[in-house]
């Protein structure tokens, strides 16, 4: 039986409030007792209350009781709940007024008038009371249902877009192996065995929706080793990933097909090929940091003023990335796509830097 002294402190302090609500009427009711002497009456009593069915509520098996948004036991079903109720306004009438005699008595005697509107006045507060904390347990357990679902959505929808993304850079790689075959059978050798390393590499790896960092790069170099093949000295890659970095989450494949871009829209185009720099940092500090990723080529750089995601060839790719990010961070993941200063195309990808647990 696990007490969850946080929820529990909460609505002790909820119940002190309604309290003093309560004290308003009962001393608009009865005036010879001051505010502060009504207010101790019914704090007694709503402690008492708040006590027998806060901590009585674990002693019902959880299976009958509704799931709590914090895990653990809820408030119990059906007739359980109703009795539990019961036996907390009762404990907290016969028992909290005698503790605020204790405290609180001002010599006046109740007649028997008084003691049954006093009776009436509990049973509606502990009720009134009881169903709030009820209605609120089961709203948030809702709100949290509700958010599982959407959390579920956006993770089958990434699995989806990475499903799309791994035919995408196959097709490609075919297609350039079926030219080799005919005009270079040797490098289409060599190509087909770097394929079969990169297939094994992917698949041997987990499936989950995010790896480290470094895993993504070791992705990319096995990728970036397998266009080496085709391109031989035309393509000479960098990647630069600080050591603090390494651990870093990121959804598998993410830049794949910034990669890809680069060569197909940027360095095969131009006769002597060029360079592909791909560079981690980190922007901002704890709390807020922001895992700021670059891919910049030397090729041909973007068509004139087309200096956008939307430019002409370059859709499914970057579209890929660009709603990846969308379903892992929402707002707070973007993706830019400019010519470089010094010539070529810069890409980068900017999203919340979290680090597994």
């Amino acid at each position: 039986m696990k007490i969850q002294w946080g929820d529990a402190a909460r609505h002790y302090l909820q119940v002190v409030a309604f309290c003093c609500v309560v004290a308003v009427l009962t001393t608009l009711i009865w005036p010879a007792k001051t505010y502060f002497v009504q207010v101790g009456y019914a704090t007694s009593v709503g402690t008492i209350t708040w006590a027998v069915i806060e901590f009585g509520r674990y002693f019902v098996d959880e299976r009958n009781c509704h799931p709590s948004h914090t895990g653990g036991h809820g408030w119990p079903k059906g007739w359980r709940g109703l009795l539990l109720t019961s036996l907390g306004i009762a404990c907290g009438f016969i028992f909290g007024d005698r503790l605020g005699d204790v405290f609180f008595s001002t010599g006046l005697v109740n007649s028997p008038r008084d003691n049954k509107l006093s009776l009436a006045i509990t049973i509606v507060a502990g009720g009134v009371a009881s169903f709030y904390f009820h209605a609120r347990g089961k709203a948030a357990n809702m709100a949290a249902k509700i958010s599982a679902a959407e959390r579920d959505a956006s993770e089958a929808k990434l699995k989806l877009l990475e499903t799309q993304l791994e035919p995408h850079m196959l097709f490609n790689t075919l297609a350039n192996l079926r030219v080799l075959i005919t005009t270079d059978p040797q490098r289409a050798v060599a190509m087909l065995d770097r394929l079969n390393s990169y297939l094994r590499a992917t698949l041997s790896g987990s499936r989950a929706l995010v790896h480290p960092l470094s895993a993504e790069f070791d992705l990319l170099r096995d990728y970036l080793e397998l266009m080496s093949v085709r391109m031989g000295d035309r393509l000479h890659y960098t990647l630069d990933l600080p050591e603090a970095l390494r651990n870093a989450s990121v959804p598998p494949l993410l830049l794949q097909p910034l990669v890809e871009n680069a060569i197909q829209h940027g360095l095969e185009p131009k006769v002597g090929g060029g360079s592909i720099t791909v560079r981690a940092s980190q922007r901002g500090s704890e709390g807020g940091a922001l895992l700021v990723i670059q891919v910049a080529d030397t090729g041909v750089g973007l068509a004139p003023q087309a200096n956008t995601l939307d430019e002409p060839g370059r859709g499914f790719g970057l579209t890929q990335v660009r709603e990846r990010l969308a379903s892992a961070y929402g707002a707070r993941g973007a993706i830019e796509l400019i010519a470089a200063p010094e010539g070529g195309t810069r890409a980068t990808a900017t999203f919340p830097l979290k680090n597994p647990a």
